[in-house]
């Protein structure tokens, strides 16, 4: 009888234990980095002095998909001597080529396979190179790609971006350009969006970016975590700025099924050396 009843709740067993041993297993980490560009006014906080320590942050986090803004040719290619595992994806956004800033995507080559990908630039006419737009201070451009997952088979969209410092209307037309893309290209899949999107969780773009009235909407990675860790800014600027008045511009978005399991903001420092003058997010997903 005994055995019989073991038989009999077999199933039940395996059902209630393996959707956690999945996310245990196959979670996902996510993250965004702004490292700055490698400006040589920057003194000691140079990117020669940091570059190490940056690569050194995304493997010791063990980051699966990887959003990347404000990088040139030349840290494109130190982060690629420092990352072999990983495969980058972008242009640069002055000339669709190897000049201005990328806003690269990376990603575990063991992790994923590439099925698909592009980019695009943030203004009125996103398939032409360079393009600025409406009253931005920088051309500014989007890398996305659609990835396959080799342990689960299932696929998910992802998207890095880093919205203009200075135009109120490109950052307000650039949501509504995002959106519809996503819409457009995930054809329903999971998405994940990473960025520097320069606006604080209270402004009108993130407010915009997820608005739940609107059905192409995201969601906040950070709102959706049932745990957080870290502060509630990302921008620092070499830690010149008082804590107080430091803000969150920094984001990862979901959406169709990217379930939120932590959040954190990596406020760190290798001895007196930042990272970055952005501390990086980087979250863990499941999805469902």
């Amino acid at each position: 009888m005994k055995k019989n009843l073991l038989i009999l709740l077999l199933p039940f067993l395996v059902s209630w234990t393996t959707p956690k041993q999945d996310v245990e297993v196959n979670g996902i980490n996510v993250m965004t980095f702004n490292i700055r560009y490698d400006n040589p006014d920057d003194s000691l906080n140079n990117w020669k002095y940091r570059k190490e320590n940056a690569a050194n942050a995304i493997r010791f986090y063990d980051v699966d998909i990887l959003g990347t803004q404000e990088v040139l040719h030349n840290q494109l290619v130190d982060l690629k001597n420092f990352l072999p595992g990983y495969e980058a994806l972008g242009v640069g956004r002055k000339d669709g080529k190897e000049g201005g800033e990328y806003s690269a995507l990376w990603f575990k080559k063991n992790r994923f396979s590439l099925i698909k990908s592009g980019y695009f630039w943030l203004s009125q006419t996103p398939n032409v190179p360079g393009s600025l737009g409406w009253d931005g201070a920088c051309e500014r451009i989007a890398t996305w790609a659609i990835l396959k997952d080799k342990r689960t088979s299932k696929s998910v969209f992802a998207l890095n971006t880093h919205f203009d410092h200075v135009g109120k209307v490109a950052r307000r037309e650039s949501v509504k350009l995002i959106l519809n893309n996503i819409s457009k290209i995930s054809k329903g899949l999971p998405v994940i969006v990473t960025g520097d999107f320069n606006a604080e969780p209270s402004s009108s773009v993130v407010k915009s970016l997820t608005d739940t009235n609107d059905a192409e909407h995201l969601t906040d990675s950070r709102t959706a975590s049932p745990l957080i860790y870290g502060p509630a800014w990302s921008f620092h600027d070499f830690g010149n700025i008082p804590l107080n008045e430091r803000s969150l511009i920094d984001y990862i978005f979901v959406r169709n099924g990217v379930r939120v399991l932590k959040y954190g903001v990596l406020a760190e420092m290798n001895n007196s050396t930042f990272l970055s003058d952005h501390a990086p997010v980087l979250i863990r997903i499941s999805i469902q």
